[in-house]
C-alpha cells in the first residue's frame, strides 16, 4: 500500500536525506514534503492525460443562467484540475463538438446537457499508476533538492532526472491507449 509518506521518502532516500514517519512531524524535511508534495502532484496531474485520473461525468446545468453570449452554465467538479473534452454526448464526432468557454469554475454554452471528461485531484496515491508515483516523487526531490543539500548544481542534475523519470511515465502511460482508428477521406484516398 501506497502512501504519501512513501513518496515523499522515496524523494528524501533520492537526496540521501532523513526519512519521515508523517508529514506534520517536527523536522525540515516533512515540513518540506507538507508544504511542497500537493502543488508538484497537481502540477504533474496537469502535464499529461494520465489513464489512472481520467474521470467523465454528466455536468448538471446551472440554476443561473450567464448573462450574456451562452444560454447556459456548468460548475466544474471539485476535483478537477484539467479539462480534456466536452461534449453532447452524441456519437457523431462532427455533432458533438460544440462552443464552450471556461470562466472560472464554470463551463459556459449553448448546449442544455453537456459531457465532462477531465483529469481528477486524486489524492490516493494507491489509485496512481507505478510510474506516475515514481515521477512525482522524483519531481518533489527535484524541487526540495536545493533547500536540502544547499547545492545548486545538486539541485540542476535532479530537476533533469525528474524531467526524464517525467517524460518515461507520459510515454508508459500515453502507450496504453488503442490508437485512433483513420477513417477513409478525400484526403487519405488521394495518398493511395
Amino acid at each position: 500500500m501506497a502512501s504519501v509518506v512513501d513518496m515523499c521518502n522515496s524523494a528524501l532516500n533520492l537526496l540521501g536525506a532523513s526519512t519521515i514517519s508523517s508529514l506534520t512531524e517536527d523536522t525540515k524535511n516533512a515540513r518540506l514534503c507538507n508544504q511542497r508534495f500537493e502543488p508538484i502532484r497537481d502540477r504533474v496531474f496537469r502535464s499529461h492525460n494520465w489513464n489512472c485520473l481520467i474521470k467523465r461525468v454528466q455536468l448538471a446545468q446551472d440554476s443561473t443562467a450567464p448573462v450574456i453570449e451562452f444560454d447556459y452554465a456548468y460548475t466544474l467538479p471539485v476535483g478537477c484540475l484539467r479539462v480534456l473534452k466536452i461534449h453532447n454526448g452524441t456519437t457523431d464526432s462532427i455533432k458533438a463538438d460544440l462552443e464552450y468557454k471556461i470562466e472560472g469554475r464554470k463551463v459556459v454554452t449553448d448546449q442544455s446537457t453537456i459531457y465532462l471528461v477531465y483529469i481528477d485531484q486524486i489524492t490516493d496515491p494507491n489509485e496512481f499508476d507505478s510510474y506516475l508515483r515514481e515521477a512525482i516523487s522524483h519531481q518533489l526531490a527535484a524541487d526540495i533538492c536545493y533547500a536540502i543539500t544547499n547545492n545548486s548544481t545538486l539541485a540542476n542534475n535532479y530537476m533533469t532526472r525528474a524531467d526524464e523519470r517525467l517524460r518515461e511515465a507520459r510515454f508508459i502511460d500515453a502507450t496504453e491507449n488503442s490508437l485512433d482508428t483513420i477513417e477513409a477521406n478525400e484526403f487519405t484516398d488521394a495518398r493511395l
